[in-house]
């Protein structure tokens, strides 16, 4: 197939938008499917084929599949909605060129809308968005649109009108062709096409005529037509539609319901129509600092056997070269399959066959049974067998080229690797991976299977970059982190139904983090003589506040001048300093927000070294550090809650009582909408507490905003609570079994 006729995407949505009936709805019309699955039926949605999934009625893990639809070959990825499993949107949106942002028709622009947003604009994908549930009683399109426009910043061209809503969902009018769409047949698989009711005649003249100011904004010669009352044909408004979209100007928005079966086969055309083939995308690589030209293979493969000299005239280096010597060592891969292959893995599943690694590949083609080389590990790796996935079936196939998602065996991959046909090309730009939020320690019921526990860990740990396993140097205790109790909660039942093994959890941990809240000036010298060689250096400088992050926790300013210190010391200062960040003094959390500005300082010909510099820094942050008057910060979650307008009162009295803070309480009908900022530690059980506040009727959603002072009071009962083993909290866990 030609590369033209291909489309990777993904459906992406706020949990509970209908993404996952619509992918199903997608399967049935494009003939994967004989029969439509429902997400909430005996035998569970086809793209949710784990049992909790079915169990849950929730996407905990993204399912691929590829169907044809006319001309083209889909490559679909379907994404779950619940923040807690929000890295398999961030990898999956790394690796696709296009998406379908999924909204309710009635609950609109949501948290993990909003999440969502913000994935699809990191990767700078293309998207056309589909506004569901239309036939649900209180859904507005025309809201949601401007939702999109306010909320998101997004600029949605509206490309139909509904044909009545809620009971009354008949069709879809489309504004291109000024014809009214129904659906047809047992399962709305039979389109109809009939002119415009003679009552939306005017509202649909209205309507194009806005979606064609919109679109001239980004065409003069639509421009010209449209100020001339020229005719203006259905080609140059796809063409247009296509090209700002690609340019990520617009996003089309199209209408349906994918439970009641209609608006599933236009949204289908308009992912052919308007989002990118990857022949459209430019996808950069980087160089690598060792480039074939300079760095020749004459090792020994698995085999013994030498392996194969490179040409040094070969198209491979000369790309490689060539990028060296351009802006930033920039490679722009090509989508030809006769090419270097460059491919990228991006999910990694362990099953009872062994590992299973979903890779994207940009450039050239994989061949099974082929050899290529992992850019980061510098290792040459056999790949076994090739897969195309259609949930959890496969289909062996003897090849993949550029553009292709595809599964391969054989491989010892990490998430975010780069493969390429030779060592030391290039590598692709990784994926970001949030840090988690929450932790607990956790130890199998019977001793007997530490084994079987450490062999689960490990395996989720491949599989989930959010998912971290650490021991606790002070108690020995295995503790895992992850992104909220349902992400853990998955994975101690999933421990328990695939290994057999019975776990018991302790308390909750929130990852709180130390900070500084004032300066301090430092003149630190390192002396040591024992005899020989000694050790000697002298650091002066200041340590000051900056906002930190995860991603940066750390500044450090060299403003060393004359020579006062060699240079070849001072990234061994920098190390020292950013080697005590791991644990504070206030009560052994990770420290940010600290800059380091190194001003002056002084060596010794003999004594100073790396080591000596090195345990200096440390020295002097732990000296002065507590100088600096350090505080615990908390993680601060917004929540969002849907509820009956009965318990609005009920649900914010509660948030109130857990330090929350309510942003905003919206009424649509008689449903409710509360933002809300919560601290982590105050939400741990909050799901059965809902429940029962509110009959089992309301639902939320939360996400990690930001990191926040803790208030003075509780920040000394947190820190003697680590410091007393037996509290709760502290390095001794009180442990209670799985459910």
């Amino acid at each position: 197939m030609s590369i033209e006729n291909l489309r990777n995407i993904g459906i992406s949505a706020h949990i509970d938008s209908g993404k996952t009936t619509l992918s199903e709805r997608i399967l049935f019309y494009a003939g994967r499917l004989h029969r439509m699955e429902e997400v909430h039926d005996g035998g569970g949605a086809t793209m949710d084929h784990m049992d909790l999934e079915q169990e849950r009625g929730i996407t905990i893990t993204s399912a691929a599949t590829c169907v044809d639809w006319g001309q083209h070959q889909i490559n679909l990825i379907d994404t779950p909605g619940h923040v807690d499993f929000t890295v398999e949107v961030e990898r999956s949106l790394r690796v696709l060129d296009g998406a379908v942002l999924v909204l309710c028709g009635v609950g609109g622009v949501q948290s993990q809308s909003l999440t969502v947003d913000r994935q699809i604009k990191r990767y700078g994908v293309p998207r056309v968005i589909f506004i569901n549930k239309l036939d649900r009683t209180g859904a507005d399109p025309m809201r949601v649109c401007e939702e999109v426009r306010a909320r998101l910043g997004v600029t949605a061209v509206l490309m139909q009108l509904p044909i009545g809503l809620g009971a009354d969902l008949q069709g879809v009018v489309d504004l291109v062709t000024m014809q009214s769409v129904y659906f047809d047949g047992n399962n709305g698989e039979d389109l109809r096409r009939e002119a415009i009711p003679e009552s939306m005649q005017d509202e649909a003249a209205v309507a194009r005529e806005e979606m064609l100011e919109q679109l001239a904004m980004f065409d003069d010669e639509l421009m010209e037509l449209c100020l001339e009352d020229r005719e203006i044909s259905e080609e140059m408004i796809h063409r247009i539609v296509r090209r700002a979209t690609i340019d990520l100007a617009i996003a089309p928005v199209f209408l349906g319901s994918a439970y009641r079966n209609k608006g599933v086969q236009p949204l289908l055309d308009a992912v052919v129509g308007y989002l990118p083939s990857p022949g459209d995308c430019e996808t950069t690589a980087y160089a690598s600092s060792q480039s074939p030209a300079i760095t020749q293979v004459d090792e020994t493969d698995e085999t013994g056997q030498p392996e194969e000299e490179l040409d040094s005239d070969s198209e491979e280096i000369d790309q490689a070269v060539q990028a060296q010597e351009g802006d930033q060592n920039e490679i722009q891969l090509q989508p030809d399959p006769s090419a270097t292959l460059v491919a990228m893995t991006f999910k990694i599943v362990d099953d009872a066959f062994g590992q299973l690694t979903f890779t994207r590949i940009y450039q050239g083609t994989l061949e099974r049974g082929g050899t290529y080389y992992n850019q980061r590990t510098r290792r040459k790796e056999r790949f076994s067998r090739i897969y195309r996935m259609h949930a959890e079936n496969r289909e062996e196939v003897d090849r993949a080229e550029a553009g292709d998602i595809v599964a391969v065996m054989g491989i010892e991959a990490n998430s975010g690797d780069t493969y390429a046909s030779i060592r030391d090309f290039c590598t692709l730009e990784g994926m970001f991976v949030p840090e988690p939020v929450i932790g607990v320690a956790v130890r199998p019921q019977d001793r007997l299977d530490e084994d079987r526990l450490t062999q689960a860990l490990q395996r989720f740990r491949r599989e989930d970059p959010t998912f971290r396993v650490a021991t606790d140097p002070e108690t020995n205790e295995v503790v895992i982190k992850g992104m909220g109790e349902l992400h853990l909660e998955v994975y101690l039942e999933r421990i328990r139904r695939e290994y057999k093994v019975v776990v018991e959890s302790g308390a909750p941990q929130v990852a709180y983090r130390e900070a500084p809240t004032r300066a301090a000036d430092f003149n630190y010298r390192h002396k040591k003589q024992t005899g020989g060689a000694g050790q000697f250096a002298h650091i002066v400088g200041r340590l000051d506040v900056f906002d930190g992050t995860d991603d940066e926790p750390f500044e450090f300013e060299d403003n060393i001048v004359g020579g006062r210190i060699p240079r070849q010391y001072i990234p061994s200062i920098e190390k020292g300093f950013q080697g005590c960040l791991e644990k504070g003094p206030v009560a052994r959390y990770p420290v940010i927000g600290v800059r380091v500005e190194l001003n002056d300082g002084s060596y010794h010909e003999v004594d100073s070294s790396d080591k000596a510099f090195q345990t200096a820094a440390a020295a002097c942050f732990r000296e002065n550090f507590r100088k600096m008057k350090p505080v615990l910060l908390e993680p601060i979650m917004n929540i969002e809650i849907e509820c009956p307008r009965d318990f609005q009162g009920a649900v914010t009295g509660d948030l109130n009582s857990r330090r929350g803070m309510v942003l905003s309480s919206d009424m649509a009908g008689e449903i409710c909408t509360i933002c809300a900022q919560v601290p982590l530690s105050e939400t741990f059980g909050y799901a059965t507490d809902l429940r029962s506040l509110s009959q089992g009727q309301a639902t939320f959603t939360m996400e990690l905003d930001c990191y926040r002072r803790v208030p003075t009071k509780l920040q000394e009962e947190i820190v003697s609570e680590r410091r007393d083993p037996k509290k709760p909290g502290g390095v001794g866990t009180q442990y209670s079994t799985s459910a």
